[in-house]
């Protein structure tokens, strides 16, 4: 870790902590008002008494495992199908009217035929969430086996290369790149459909237990289930970024 890296996040905490501390002034002032926008003391005070009284970590274990579940389905069919369609013209032919059909759709739209299918059931909420966080996948992974440099595939042609192993040797590596942008952005949206479904559907979770505290004006506990999801979607991100730098480490030598 160089200096200028150090120098780098020292300055978010100390920006973050400004944050906090103009928010708490603020609230302690009156400029804001206390039952809508509480401060921030109030707030971790309300984490803290979630956490005794049990609401804290099993609601967000229950949507953490729905968020993971629907985002490796996602990821999964994803940088199948995506590799399917890149390298192969019939299938492209076949497949892409639909998935252009079905790409504009908003994820929350299918939650009502969801429901009425599958219940008020986790498989109905990882069912949404694997479709509305499939399409970043599913582009990078298309994306990424399409731009497979051609020289690559003239060699692993010389070479009698068979397409299984073609794929698994050079045109997987290849495209990790821009399958891992899609995954970053599909977990993203992984998490926000996991909320989203809770709230509809009444499940377990951090989703429904934001949507019970703002309808009885709990804002202290509103706002302490937020800063759990923003918590839970940066330790997820920085997973996927180690996992990425782990496998992705041959671009620092290529460059």
């Amino acid at each position: 870790m160089t200096i200028r890296s150090i120098g780098l996040k020292l300055g978010a905490v100390i920006f973050a902590a400004a944050v906090l501390y103009t928010w708490q002034l603020a609230a302690d002032a009156k400029l804001i008002s206390p039952v809508f926008f509480p401060s921030p003391a109030r707030t971790f005070a309300a984490l803290g008494v979630m956490e005794e009284r049990g609401d804290l970590w099993k609601p967000m274990a229950a949507t953490a495992m729905r968020m993971f579940y629907g985002w490796v389905l996602a990821s999964l069919v994803g940088m199948i199908l995506g590799a399917a369609i890149a390298r192969s013209g019939p299938i492209r032919a076949y497949l892409e009217p639909m998935l252009e059909f079905l790409r504009p759709l908003p994820a929350s739209a299918i939650i009502p035929p969801a429901i009425l299918f599958l219940g008020l059931t986790s498989t109905m909420a990882v069912t949404v969430i694997s479709f509305g966080a499939l399409w970043p996948v599913l582009l990078g992974s298309y994306h990424g086996f399409r731009s497979v440099d051609p020289q690559l595939a003239e060699m692993a042609a010389a070479m009698r290369m068979k397409s299984i192993a073609f794929l698994w040797k050079v045109a997987l590596p290849s495209a990790l790149p821009d399958i891992f942008a899609g995954i970053r952005v599909s977990l993203a949206i992984a998490l926000i459909l996991a909320i989203v479904t809770e709230m509809q559907s009444a499940q377990t979770g951090l989703g429904f237990n934001i949507l019970m505290a703002q309808r009885s004006f709990r804002s202290p506990e509103l706002f302490a289930g937020i800063i759990v999801l923003g918590v839970l979607g940066l330790f997820t991100n920085q997973a996927i970024i180690m996992a990425e730098r782990r496998l992705l480490r041959w671009r620092t030598f290529a460059r």
